[in-house]
């Protein structure tokens, strides 16, 4: 008996490459744009294994691709709509984070502590102290409640709800990641709101008090009375940081589904 020979014609090899790659392309811009999978920590080769990984086990359930050649202007229009899709989507979701490191800076400003800052490689550039912290909490609660998981559904959803296809993209849905932005700083200024009043109650009875008696010195006593009122804040603050973030996540992904529908309308 004869050796059976494997032949693939030109038509099914291209077949095959559309069916994984135009997938892993969006799946890869999201693993590197999001929180947790895209922290500069991860190694970036468990960053490619983790979307190859997820673009094979999700290629049976995609809907029908386009029937266009990958080494073409059409397969490459595709490819450069699926990074921009995938980024969108992180983005979206890194919106809550920058929030929360808009807090810190803030509440660092008041307590004094805009000289502790270090380089941060997670956000790369300098970052207080406060800030920082803030950041390490909101992670472990993003991983407490599973959003690493639900970001991961929310990818897979994405396929039925922004096909892979030729066709351009909405402006609408760009429109909403630009005004999602926009609430970075209002999040922020919320979470941090209770601490800026506590220390500005505190500021302003050291200068009513500097008034009344002039021999006191509001220098030596005002940095360390700010700094122990701020870290007390802070202690009070932490027990309620998850009941506060976990509906931001929620709205968080929430707005990535939006976003993700608002692109094919």
């Amino acid at each position: 008996m004869g050796a059976s020979v494997f032949s693939v014609t030109s038509a099914e090899l291209n077949a095959w490459v559309v069916a994984f790659l135009w997938p892993f392309v969006r799946m890869l811009a999201l693993i590197g744009t999001a929180p947790i999978f895209g922290e500069p920590t991860v190694p970036r080769r468990v960053k490619v294994a983790l979307a190859a990984l997820l673009a094979v086990a999700l290629a049976p359930t995609l809907p029908p691709l386009p029937q266009v050649p990958v080494i073409s202007i059409g397969g490459v229009w595709i490819m450069v709509q699926q990074v921009l899709i995938g980024a969108a989507m992180g983005f979206a979701m890194r919106m809550v984070f920058a929030a929360v490191l808009a807090a810190g800076e803030y509440v660092g400003l008041q307590m004094g502590l805009s000289f502790a800052s270090f380089f941060d490689p997670m956000s790369g550039g300098a970052t207080m102290v406060v800030a920082r912290l803030l950041h390490m909490l909101a992670m472990l609660i993003f991983l407490a409640v599973d959003g690493h998981l639900l970001l991961v559904t929310a990818l897979a959803q994405s396929f039925q709800t922004v096909p892979i296809a030729d066709t351009p993209l909405a402006a609408q849905g760009w429109l909403l990641l630009v005004h999602g932005g926009a609430q970075i700083f209002a999040t922020g200024f919320m979470l941090a709101l209770p601490l800026i009043t506590a220390l500005l109650t505190l500021n302003l009875a050291m200068g009513i008090l500097n008034r009344a008696s002039p021999q006191f010195s509001i220098f030596a006593v005002g940095f360390p009375l700010t700094l122990l009122a701020g870290i007390a804040m802070l202690q009070l603050l932490m027990p309620q940081l998850g009941a506060f973030l976990g509906p931001r996540f929620a709205g968080g992904l929430a707005s990535l589904v939006e976003m993700t529908q608002a692109l094919r309308r």
